[in-house]
């Protein structure tokens, strides 16, 4: 914390400074083990009648009363990186992006509008435990199915060229057109991240309902964990096998389109046995110096014999030999056994992301997952 010359702590932080990346103490009543004080860490996104709020990394508002503070200070944007490759949060939305296209899309100023949604209503199928993002999501209301938040959201990279209601007024219009609710990503937690546009639309009544992260390592160290090529086939469709063990019910022309979509996409398989459906399963969009990695599944059956790595590491070289040296991947939070995984290759978070739906929009049933 800020502490003056004569020893004492210091709020160094005014109203000028929303928008930064701010570190604040302030009392509290009754804290933990009596303690008396809580530090908070994030962005100051707005300081209004005496009461500041705080966004974390994790998304998570905090509201803290200007009267309780004790100390304040700017601190960096960027906090230091414990390991992975250095990348601003545009260019992993932008290559995400690009790893999981829609089928329709539209440009409002900066902002991209996406849609994959199927011809008529479905149900979302059962859940898996693929990366977020991947799975159908539909609604058993008479509206139209979107295959994945991710695919049927906004992307709001930059200014939408018009002020921020009108915007989100035509957000709502495109995606009611199309039967679907009105999705906003946004992301928190990294250097040039969303927190204020998550404050601005927290305000309008927008309801988060999905955040997950994104976490990014070195490609190589991944590859090497395989050891040699043993029974994973490498392929550039999604076949039957693959599908069956994608463990989605009844995967739509969408989403055969939108799983096909991305630079450079490879899905890979460890065949099972006779006619049973593969032991696992992966998928990764090479695009540039980044490998993006997906659909990692297992046969609950054979789990925890390094199938799941074996997956990873084949796509992984595949990646190497077209030039990639960085990698990422989304997970969600409570996804435990992926995290670890996931931490043990050598991956870290890099941000978090989340899906935003507009308040008047009705909540599709399905999964949950963005």
């Amino acid at each position: 914390m800020e502490i003056s010359a004569a020893g004492r702590l210091e709020v160094r932080i005014t109203t000028a400074d929303v928008g930064k990346r701010v570190s604040v103490r302030s009392l509290i009543e009754h804290g933990p083990s009596g303690e008396k004080f809580t530090d908070t860490v994030g962005v100051l996104t707005s300081w209004d009648n005496g009461v500041l709020r705080i966004t974390r990394k994790s998304g998570e508002s905090v509201h803290v009363a200007e009267s309780t503070l004790v100390a304040g200070k700017v601190v960096p944007s960027a906090p230091a990186r414990r390991r992975g490759p250095a990348a601003s949060y545009e260019e992993l939305a932008r290559v995400s992006a690009r790893a999981w296209r829609p089928v329709e899309s539209e440009r409002l100023g900066e902002w991209e509008l996406r849609a994959a949604v199927d011809e008529a209503p479905r149900d979302g199928g059962p859940p898996g435990h693929s990366a977020p993002g991947e799975r159908p999501w539909g609604a058993a209301t008479g509206r139209r199915a979107g295959f994945t938040r991710r695919a049927n959201s906004v992307l709001p990279l930059g200014d939408p060229g018009v002020p921020l209601d009108d915007a989100l007024t035509a957000v709502r219009a495109w995606y009611a057109a199309r039967g679907l609710p009105a999705y906003v990503q946004t992301a928190t937690g990294a250097e040039g991240a969303q927190e204020l546009l998550c404050a601005e639309l927290e305000r309008r009544g927008w309801v988060r309902e999905v955040t997950a992260e994104l976490w990014v390592g070195p490609l190589a160290p991944v590859a090497d964990l395989g050891g040699e090529p043993s029974g994973v086939v490498l392929s550039r469709e999604a076949d039957e096998a693959w599908l069956a063990r994608y463990r989605r019910k009844g995967v739509s022309e969408v989403a055969l389109r939108v799983l096909g979509s991305g630079p450079s996409v490879w899905f890979a398989t460890v065949p099972g046995v006779g006619t049973d459906a593969p032991a696992a399963i992966g998928r990764c969009v090479v695009d540039g110096r980044w490998a993006g990695f997906a659909a990692v599944e297992v046969d609950p059956a054979r789990r925890r014999r390094g199938l799941a790595t074996a997956v990873m590491a084949a796509l992984a070289r595949r990646a190497l030999d077209e030039g990639a040296s960085a990698a990422w991947l989304q997970v969600e939070d409570d996804n435990a056994g992926a995290r670890a995984l996931y931490d043990r290759m050598g991956f870290a978070a890099h941000h978090a992301y989340h899906h935003y739906r507009a308040p008047e929009s009705s909540a599709p049933a399905g999964d949950g997952a963005p």
